[in-house]
C-alpha cells in the first residue's frame, strides 16, 4: 500500500543553494542527496546530548551523601583487568 502525500509542491534552489520547506513539521532533517538528483529528507528530533534526568541527579546526590557518611561497599579488586 502506497503512502498518501501530505504536502506536494515545486521548490527552487535559491542563489545560496537553499530550499525553503513550506509548513515543515520538524526543525531538523537528515538529508541524503543521490547521483540522480533525488533528495531524501527524514525528520530528526534532536535531544541535548549532555542532559541528565532529574531522577539520575537525585540518585547521584544520594550516592554522594552515602559516600560522605561512610556508607560504602568494600573495595573491589580490579587488578586482574590491569594491563601488564
Amino acid at each position: 500500500m502506497k503512502k498518501k502525500s501530505v504536502n506536494e509542491y515545486d521548490a527552487k534552489i535559491d542563489s545560496r543553494k537553499r530550499i525553503t520547506l513550506k509548513n515543515a513539521r520538524y526543525d531538523y532533517y537528515y538529508v541524503q542527496e543521490f547521483d540522480d538528483g533525488r533528495i531524501l529528507m527524514e525528520p530528526r528530533v534532536l535531544t541535548s546530548p549532555f542532559s541528565v534526568s532529574e531522577q539520575t541527579l537525585m540518585t547521584m546526590d544520594s550516592s554522594i551523601k552515602n559516600v560522605k557518611a561512610g556508607r560504602v561497599s568494600k573495595k573491589i579488586d580490579l587488578s586482574e583487568f590491569e594491563d601488564n
